[in-house]
């Protein structure tokens, strides 16, 4: 049984059954099944079942959002902007999708030629977390729907209503039968239904822990796995940069749905030159951080997703002081019922002690002051993480420094990171391998199969 608690109040919302062995069965051979039918659907009806699984997601975007909000605390404007970009990639796929698949001719020695065609593989399964529980699993049904495959989701405990939602959703669509189905799951059955020969990959968003156990098992199956894992990326600023938006963004980076994203910028790398100004201004917005029930317009920051998160977070704090950084203000229990507390920054951080090397998964920010873009870039690196980074300069040389040496899959330049339809997403060390979105994604789990043909052989003939 799932229980699904508010973390605003701590109150009870609902219980969901969990799925048996006999109702695992039945959706593996149900995924089967549709895979042998979907495999053969044409372009045309791909792009036509994700318009209307925009449409019908543009027609709940309310509900769907307020779901999000009261199952995992994130403010109800966070879980608008979400469902609309869970909007976003399906009309993205029904646009650019046929593109992506076009096959691509080359010459062969002895003058004959090869054709690369990207062919459906079959059911892949997928294993998402709790911080953006519509996003993250759009980012891989999109493209699992335009290439030909279908698509099994096992979602996070505390966010079960999200789940069933999305399988609503593809109901309302008119989606066939098996084309995708929520696994009303724990971990402990992941393992055996990778192992399972219907299930031909599997992605993973989540803790490295979990990618290492998803990775152990499909590597034991020998199938395809993509992970995307933790972060702790760098906001790096630099004398050139705009100190007012630079700190503005930082803030926004920080405590966007309450710290509790990936891409959250949670180290800020500041130049010396800057160091008290940019300190000053990110402090003022932290502090100004209105903290309040998720559901009112005026909130920027809602509780975490869980007592347990929130625990978490604080416990580190705490070790950081211990470890002898400076706690300026912050990062402390809210006495409320629920997951309550107060954004924070730390600074004289040592970047060598055991929490500097961690993800901090909610809203407190370390500041560290460096010399140089050398020294910038070297702290940048120096945490086992490579997700994202953000760098704040108008020195073309500098960017161009910062795009080739910080070892990250994603560096946004003057901006807020964050992903979009369009882009390759993913990272590289403990923040896993693989790439979704844009084409990248979609072929990840599709066969590129090359066809043959010798000399003065006409392809079709």
């Amino acid at each position: 049984m799932f229980t699904s608690i508010n973390p605003a109040t701590g109150a009870t919302i609902e219980t969901y059954p969990e799925l048996d062995a006999d109702g695992i069965e039945t959706a593996l051979a149900r995924a089967e099944a549709g895979f042998r039918s979907w495999r053969d659907s044409s372009l045309e009806q791909r792009t036509e079942l994700l318009g209307k699984i925009a449409d019908a997601w543009e027609a709940n975007k309310q509900h769907l959002a307020e779901t999000a909000t009261r199952e995992m605390g994130k403010t109800l404007a966070s879980a608008i902007a979400e469902v609309e970009k869970c909007i976003s990639g399906f009309r993205h796929y029904a646009k650019a999708g046929p593109g992506y698949l076009e096959p691509t001719t080359v010459q062969t020695a002895g003058g004959g030629h090869a054709v690369a065609r990207w062919l459906p593989m079959g059911p892949v399964l997928a294993v998402m977390p709790w911080n953006f529980p519509y996003w993250q699993v759009i980012r891989f049904l999109a493209p699992t729907i335009m290439a030909g495959n279908v698509g099994l989701l096992k979602h996070a405990s505390n966010v079960q209503g999200c789940a069933a939602l999305i399988q609503q959703m593809m109901g309302a669509a008119g989606a066939p039968d098996g084309l995708f189905q929520n696994l009303a799951v724990k971990s402990d059955k992941v393992a055996a239904i990778i192992a399972d020969k219907r299930v031909v990959a599997v992605t993973l968003t989540g803790s490295e822990g979990a990618g290492m156990q998803v990775a152990q098992a499909a590597g034991r199956a020998l199938k395809k796995v993509v992970l995307e894992l933790g972060g702790s990326d760098p906001l790096i600023v630099m004398p050139s940069a705009d100190l007012d938006l630079a700190a503005k963004t930082a803030v926004t980076a920080r405590t966007q749905n309450a710290g509790q994203s990936c891409i959250c910028a949670k180290r800020m790398i500041v130049h010396a030159d800057v160091y008290d100004a940019f300190l000053e201004k990110f402090e003022a917005g932290m502090k100004a951080l209105k903290i309040g029930d998720p559901m009112e317009k005026e909130t920027a920051m809602g509780p975490l997703s869980s007592v347990a998160q929130r625990d978490t977070v604080l416990e580190q704090v705490e070790r950081a002081v211990a470890e002898g950084a400076t706690l300026r203000f912050g990062g402390e229990k809210i006495e409320r019922e629920g997951a309550w507390m107060t954004a924070g920054v730390l600074t004289d951080m040592d970047p060598e002690s055991d929490v500097a090397k961690e993800e901090v998964f909610g809203p407190v920010a370390a500041v560290y002051k460096v010399a140089d873009i050398d020294a910038a870039i070297a702290l940048a690196n120096d945490v086992p993480y490579g997700l994202g980074s953000s760098v704040w300069t108008q020195d073309e040389d500098e960017i161009e420094r910062f795009a080739r040496d910080i070892q990250a899959g994603m560096t946004a330049v003057n901006a807020l990171l964050a992903s979009t339809p369009e882009a390759p997403f993913g990272g590289v060390k403990l923040s896993g391998h693989g790439r979704e979105l844009g084409p990248w994604g979609l072929h990840e789990f599709m066969n590129l199969k090359a066809v043959m043909f010798g000399k003065n052989v006409v392809a079709g003939d």
